[in-house]
């Protein structure tokens, strides 16, 4: 690597580092001013804040990476252009593709980076953050969910099926329930039962007031009690609250969770698939903006660096608005979710090409 590149690809990640704490400062203190009240209520010591604002920064960091990739390498390329480096570079015979490369291995340590640290490390930090949240700073979860229907086991040829109507997660009962063996079309086994309740000691499951409705030789055969102790492929975590889970995930966890939602046949795989496709999506994202950042920086403007700025500030509120468009698409199943997730890529990928046109050479 030459002494050019060195050059530009250190202004480069020290003014990304820098943009990042200067976003991170910002957003904490706005952060803690609005959670004071809610910190003072609760009693809660510096310690314990201070361990939250530790899970705090680094889902921030995360969150923004894409955006303060863009403003840094406007900022850094501004810089440049305005001091006449850029024609400089160009005169000596550099072209404008091989000046891009020191931008291109920044994209890629930082894209990797953040795809690493969102996908193994901040989930870790974020199931602090979140607990944290939901005990002190929000309302308590109830389950509202009516007519719960889960696929809960599948073995050989049979598959095994439970409904009920209501979950009560303080408690964990559930009431009027049906358990269903079916073979192909045919029903095999039914069980119901007036409740059923999770014992925590034998991680068990109690049924109250069970009927055992079983066809052998073509026979019914039907057993009933008052109590009956059962396994089964479910646990109450299956009924707490769902609501940014994937955040706490990491990928593995996620591939893992995706696949048995899928076994169970549940409606919001979607929901956990679009967290996916985020963090696959992410690193190509850091390039495609540094890629326009270069792009809009580098001619010299009359109006100075601080209009280039602005601009860059422009299109990444574009691609902010574009990309919520496309994630709230894509949560509402309304078309395929691996396309909308890609869509803002795809989109700013063709502005990048247009733009390409008309750097300076």
């Amino acid at each position: 690597m030459k002494k050019l590149d060195w050059y530009i690809l250190k202004k480069l990640l020290i003014t990304f580092v820098f943009v990042v704490g200067m976003f991170e400062v910002i957003i904490c203190v706005l952060d803690y001013a609005d959670k004071n009240d809610d910190f003072i209520k609760n009693e809660l010591s510096l310690e314990q804040i201070w361990q939250y604002y530790i899970t705090f920064i680094p889902f921030i960091a995360g969150l923004l990476t894409p955006i303060t990739v863009f403003i840094a390498t406007v900022f850094v390329t501004a810089q440049l252009a305005a001091k006449t480096e850029i024609v400089a570079i160009l005169a000596s015979g550099v072209s404008f593709r091989r000046m891009m490369l020191p931008y291109l291995m920044g994209a890629l340590l930082i894209g990797f980076a953040s795809f690493y640290l969102n996908s193994y490390v901040i989930p870790d930090a974020n199931k602090f953050r979140i607990s944290f949240e939901y005990e002190y700073l929000k309302d308590p979860f109830y389950n509202t969910d009516k007519h719960i229907h889960l696929k809960i086991a599948e073995r050989d040829s049979l598959e095994d099926y439970i409904y009920m109507y209501r979950y009560d997660v303080r408690r964990d009962v559930g009431n009027s329930v049906t358990i269903e063996t079916v073979h192909g079309t045919k029903l095999i086994e039914k069980v119901t039962a007036r409740q059923i309740e999770w014992n925590d000691e034998s991680e068990t499951w109690n049924l109250k007031r069970w009927q055992n409705r079983k066809i052998v030789n073509q026979k019914e055969i039907i057993t009933e009690g008052d109590d009956l102790d059962t396994l089964l492929n479910l646990s109450p975590a299956d009924f707490g609250n769902k609501e940014r889970i994937w955040e706490t995930m990491t990928m593995t966890e996620l591939n893992k969770y995706i696949k048995l939602q899928k076994s169970r046949g549940a409606d919001d795989v979607h929901i956990f698939q679009v967290e996916e496709y985020i963090r696959y999506m992410s690193p190509f994202t850091v390039i495609v903006l540094m890629s326009i950042g270069v792009i809009v920086a580098a001619r010299k403007s009359r109006q100075g660096t601080g209009f280039q700025i602005a601009l860059g500030f422009v299109i990444a509120f574009a691609f902010i608005i574009t990309f919520v468009l496309a994630r709230a698409i894509a949560e509402a199943d309304s078309m395929n979710t691996m396309l909308s997730i890609w869509m803002p890529n795809i989109i700013f990928a063709c502005v990048a090409a247009l733009l390409y046109k008309t750097v300076p050479r």
